[in-house]
């Protein structure tokens, strides 16, 4: 007598891994070991991302700090030492927000600190 396998749940739970690699390339959407490492990689370089995702952000921040503070005759690091010096607590997110979409704000708090 052959074995009893529940090939019903096997069969879904791999089914439900290739619906997730659906899109990708070559063999990489339809052979389950090929899939399966894939997509497993796949959740790795998300877990790193997200970490990478906010150095990105925070250096994209500065870099809008940094131009904007340079049109005020300041560089980068003068400003942040001043706004520390001055004890203004602002983090770069905001500070980057204010340099890009309301630009007298930002003049009125280099102004502050010069």
């Amino acid at each position: 007598m052959p074995r009893s396998v529940n090939h019903v749940a096997s069969k879904a739970r791999r089914t439900r891994l290739l619906k997730l690699t659906k899109g990708y390339y070559g063999a990489r959407k339809n052979v389950w070991t090929v899939a399966k490492n894939t997509w497993e990689k796949g959740l790795t370089y998300a877990y790193r991302d997200r970490k990478n995702k906010k150095r990105t952000f925070r250096a994209l921040w500065i870099q809008r700090i940094n131009a904007a503070a340079r049109l005020q005759e300041m560089s980068y690091s003068q400003l942040m030492g001043a706004l520390h010096k001055a004890g203004i607590e602002i983090n770069r997110k905001v500070l980057a927000d204010l340099a890009v979409n309301n630009p007298e704000a930002f003049k009125a708090i280099v102004d502050k600190v010069k």
